[in-house]
C-alpha cells in the first residue's frame, strides 16, 4: 500500500513537472515571437528612413550626386558599409552582391574603382543620424531594456586609434611622438556607452590633440534627465559636474586624491560625506564659456576599500543616503567596466582601426559605420540574450550571448534585412535569434586577471588586407 502511494506521488510529480516545462516552453516561444516582431518593426522603421528622399538629400555631398540610376545607389552604398568591412574592396564587394542576389559563387558586379568614386558622394553623418534613430527606437519600444534604480546607466570613456600614415590622414589627425619608437598617426576617440544594454549612444573620432574632456562636452548633447554617468578619474572637474547637473543628469565618478577636499575626507576616516564643492579659477573660466553659473555644488564623497586594501574615493550627485546607501556604490562603479571591454571588442573583433580607404572621409565613414553595425547587431540580438537569461536550463553558471559569434554570423546577413519584404524579415530574425542562442558562453563571477598596461598595438595595412 505504501509502495502504491509513493509510486502515484512520484508519477504525479513527474507529470506536474512535464506540464510546467511545457507551459514554460510555450511562454518562451510566445515571448520570442513578440520580440521577433518588435525587431521586424525596428527594421521597417529604419528602412523607411533609409529610403526617404529627405535622408538622402541631407547626406549626399552635392545636389548632383545619386540622381542617375547606378549599380551603387545611396541605399546600396550605405548598407555595404555596415557589413563589417575588413578585406579588400573587390573581395568585400563580390561577397556583398553574392549574398544580395543569392548567387552560388561571388562575381565581379561592381569594380573597386566605382566604389572608391561612389563613397566620395556620401557624408559620414548619415551613419551618425541613423544610429540616433536606432537608439531612440530601442529606448522607446524595447520593453526588456535594463536600468539601474530607474536610471539609464551610461559610461563615457576615451581611447586612441592608430591610423594609416597617408599624407591627408596625417595632416588632419596629427602625429604622436612617443619616448621610444617611431612617430605614428593617431586619432582620439570617445563614446557614451550604455553599460547594461551594451549599446553606444554616441561616438566621436577627432584629431589626437583634442582632449577627452572636450569630447565629453560634445556627448552632453545626448544626455537625458534619467541618465546616470559613470566617469573615470581623468574626467572629474567642477565645470563637468556643473554641466551634467544643469542638464538634470546624475553622475558617479572616481576622483583623484590630489584634490584638497578629497585629502581632507580621506584623513577624516569617514565612510561618506556631503560637501559643497567650490569652483576653481579654471572651472570659472570654463563655466563662463558655456554659460553656467558657479554656485557651490552639493555633492557626496564615498570611501571605497578595494580587495587589495587600497582606498578609492567616489564623488556623486546622488546625495540621498536612504535611497542610495553607501554599500551600493562599489558595485555601481564596477558596472562601468563594460565600456572598457567594448573598446577591446571594437578594436580586436570588428577591427574598427582597419579602414577601407586612404582619405580622411573614409576614416570617418568606416568608423561610424562599424559602430552603427555593432549597435544594430546587439539590439537585434538583445531579445535572444533576454531569453537566454530566463531560460531554465539548470546550468552551473548563468550564460550570455557570445558577441563575437553574433558579429560573425551577422556579416553578409545584416543588410539583407533591409532588402527583403516584411514577412521574410520576421522569418530571418527568428532564424538569427536561433543562431545567437546556440552561441552562448558562461558568466563566471569573481574572475580577475592582472591588467596588462603594455600591449602591442595591432596594425592594419592597406596592401595586406585579410582574407574573409
Amino acid at each position: 500500500m505504501i509502495y502504491l502511494v509513493l509510486t502515484s506521488t512520484q508519477n504525479f510529480s513527474y507529470e506536474r513537472r512535464i506540464i510546467c516545462q511545457k507551459k514554460f516552453k510555450n511562454k518562451m516561444i510566445v515571448a520570442r515571437n513578440l520580440l521577433s516582431k518588435i525587431c521586424a518593426e525596428l527594421i521597417e522603421y529604419l528602412k523607411e528612413i533609409l529610403n526617404s528622399s529627405q535622408f538622402v538629400e541631407r547626406h549626399k555631398q552635392s545636389q548632383k550626386d545619386f540622381i542617375r540610376q547606378r549599380k551603387l545607389p545611396f541605399q546600396t552604398l550605405f548598407l555595404f558599409f555596415i557589413n563589417f568591412i575588413k578585406g579588400s574592396y573587390q573581395d568585400e564587394l563580390d561577397h556583398y552582391f553574392k549574398a544580395l542576389f543569392r548567387l552560388d559563387i561571388p562575381i565581379k558586379f561592381v569594380s573597386k574603382m566605382a566604389l572608391s568614386l561612389a563613397r566620395k558622394k556620401l557624408k559620414y553623418d548619415a551613419f551618425i543620424e541613423f544610429n540616433r534613430h536606432l537608439i531612440e527606437f530601442f529606448y522607446d519600444r524595447f520593453q526588456h531594456k535594463k536600468t539601474w534604480n530607474g536610471f539609464n546607466l551610461l559610461a563615457i570613456d576615451g581611447s586612441t586609434l592608430k591610423l594609416f600614415k597617408y599624407k591627408e590622414i596625417r595632416q588632419h589627425f596629427g602625429m604622436l611622438k612617443p619616448n621610444k619608437g617611431p612617430a605614428c598617426v593617431m586619432a582620439r576617440i570617445s563614446q557614451m556607452f550604455d553599460v547594461l544594454n551594451k549599446v553606444t549612444i554616441d561616438t566621436i573620432i577627432n584629431p589626437y590633440h583634442v582632449g577627452e574632456r572636450e569630447l565629453l562636452h560634445s556627448h552632453m548633447l545626448n544626455l537625458l534627465p534619467n541618465d546616470l554617468l559613470l566617469l573615470d578619474r581623468g574626467y572629474p572637474a567642477y565645470w563637468i559636474f556643473n554641466l551634467i547637473m544643469s542638464l538634470e543628469g546624475n553622475f558617479c565618478a572616481r576622483i583623484s586624491k590630489q584634490w584638497k577636499v578629497v585629502q581632507n575626507f580621506v584623513e577624516s576616516g569617514a565612510q561618506e560625506s556631503i560637501i559643497d564643492l567650490q569652483a576653481s579659477y579654471q572651472s570659472k573660466i570654463e563655466c563662463d564659456e558655456i554659460g553656467l553659473d558657479t554656485k557651490p555644488l552639493r555633492l557626496r564623497l564615498i570611501r571605497v576599500e578595494l580587495d587589495t586594501g587600497e582606498i578609492e574615493v567616489l564623488i556623486t550627485s546622488l546625495t540621498n543616503e536612504r535611497k542610495f546607501p553607501h554599500e551600493i556604490f562599489m558595485d555601481l562603479y564596477h558596472k562601468r567596466w563594460p565600456v572598457e571591454v567594448d573598446y577591446l571588442f571594437m578594436k580586436e573583433r570588428i577591427e574598427i582601426g582597419n579602414f577601407s580607404g586612404t582619405s580622411v572621409l573614409s576614416v570617418y565613414q568606416d568608423f561610424h559605420a562599424k559602430v552603427l553595425a555593432k549597435n544594430l547587431t546587439w539590439i537585434l540580438a538583445s531579445p535572444a540574450q533576454d531569453v537566454i537569461e530566463k531560460k531554465d536550463d539548470k546550468k552551473k553558471h548563468e550564460h550570455q550571448l557570445n558577441m563575437t559569434q553574433a558579429i560573425s554570423k551577422s556579416k553578409d546577413t545584416l543588410f539583407l534585412l533591409f532588402e527583403r519584404p516584411r514577412e521574410i524579415i520576421e522569418q530571418l530574425i527568428r532564424q538569427i535569434h536561433t543562431l545567437f542562442m546556440g552561441a552562448t558562453e558562461p558568466i563566471r563571477p569573481g574572475r580577475k586577471f592582472e591588467r596588462k598596461h603594455k600591449i602591442a598595438k595591432r596594425e592594419h595595412h592597406m596592401n595586406l588586407k585579410p582574407c574573409r
